[in-house]
């Protein structure tokens, strides 16, 4: 009996469930249908903020945060309707708590997450950098595709796609080379000491104006900014617009070669790194003997040591390996006659 009676308790159990949820069908389909209302309205009020923002600039990614804004809170006003559909006691109040007695658990659980979202809102609201625009951070440089609330993705210039959590952005420094309108380029070009460093100067100014797309204004100039080893270098700057990496690789293409077709037509020299070696004795009797050496002899001395050369070296030991031969020749020489007169 006892078990019959089990066995009866739980089939009534499971048929109330059964008949429960047969009566919360329907509003199970119809808090579905509404909660689905509602997620394309949300989407709907993103796409329309999005496109009243979209042809003022400076107004974009204030569009994107109020849209997102938008279909967020759209989206928990339509969860809280569907969840009064399902449950009717289910109140206003109840939502707030849950999410009050939840929220510091989650604020624990994902604070990298919250952390990239509130710098993801802080970056679209301040506008250190737009969509589209070309920025370097760290080792990367790419094109800004997409400004997320959790991460921004950029697109290298090799094709390939980097994402970057939103606080990193926020809080290190980065470099936009798209911010303003023009940008300038540099470039140093070494000519020979025995060039006249005037005339190149005019010389590199021609070539850089005659170069297509190079801006008048700011004007272009040239500046002396090292005598190196082998070289005097002249360090030349213009501006180009647009700021693009594209453009500034094409424009500098440009201005270099005319460089170097201008100085070569006009007989400047654009010599490579040279080096001079100056030998000298280095044994037990010259060591350390400064009058034998070119180089470090003392200031007041009036003859100076004349360099040794490499060829001077290599005729003197030619000259003893003579010296030498015959010298063995000589002494091998009386010996023969001596055998023959035997």
């Amino acid at each position: 009996m006892d078990l019959e009676a089990s066995a009866l308790a739980a089939w009534q159990k499971i048929q109330g469930t059964i008949n429960g949820a047969i009566l919360l069908l329907p509003n199970v389909v119809v808090a579905l249908i509404v909660f689905a209302i509602f997620f394309f309205a949300a989407r709907s009020f993103k796409l329309l903020v999005n496109k009243l923002t979209r042809r003022h600039r400076k107004a974009r990614n204030l569009g994107m945060v109020l849209g997102r804004l938008t279909q967020g809170t759209v989206l928990l006003i339509g969860l809280f309707v569907a969840l009064s559909i399902v449950v009717p006691t289910f109140q206003a109040g109840d939502l707030v708590q849950l999410l009050g007695i939840s929220g510091v658990a989650i604020g624990f659980a994902f604070r990298d997450i919250l952390q990239n979202f509130l710098a993801g809102v802080l970056i679209l609201l301040t506008e250190p950098f737009r969509i589209d625009d070309q920025i370097v951070f760290k080792s990367f440089e790419g094109t800004v595709e997409d400004i997320q609330i959790r991460a921004t993705t950029i697109r290298t210039y090799d094709g390939r796609r980097i994402v970057i959590p939103n606080s990193e952005l926020f809080t290190n420094s980065l470099t936009v080379n798209t911010a303003f309108e023009n940008r300038r380029l540099e470039y140093d070009i070494g000519i020979g000491y025995g060039d006249d460093i005037d005339r190149a100067k005019e010389l590199i100014l021609e070539a850089i104006h005659s170069t297509e797309g190079v801006l008048s204004d700011p004007a272009a100039d040239v500046l002396v900014v090292d005598l190196a080893e082998s070289t005097v270098n002249i360090r030349a700057r213009w501006w180009v617009q647009p700021p693009r990496r594209l453009e500034t690789l094409q424009m500098r293409d440009g201005v270099l070669t005319a460089i170097k077709k201008t100085l070569t037509e006009h007989g400047i020299d654009m010599p490579f790194p040279t080096q001079q070696i100056l030998f000298h004795d280095q044994t037990e009797e010259t060591d350390g003997d400064r009058t034998r050496q070119r180089e470090g002899w003392p200031s007041g001395k009036k003859e100076v040591p004349k360099p040794r050369r490499i060829s001077d070296s290599i005729r003197k030991l030619a000259e003893m390996r003579s010296q030498n031969g015959k010298s063995d020749g000589d002494d091998t020489q009386p010996t023969v006659n001596t055998q023959e007169q035997a």
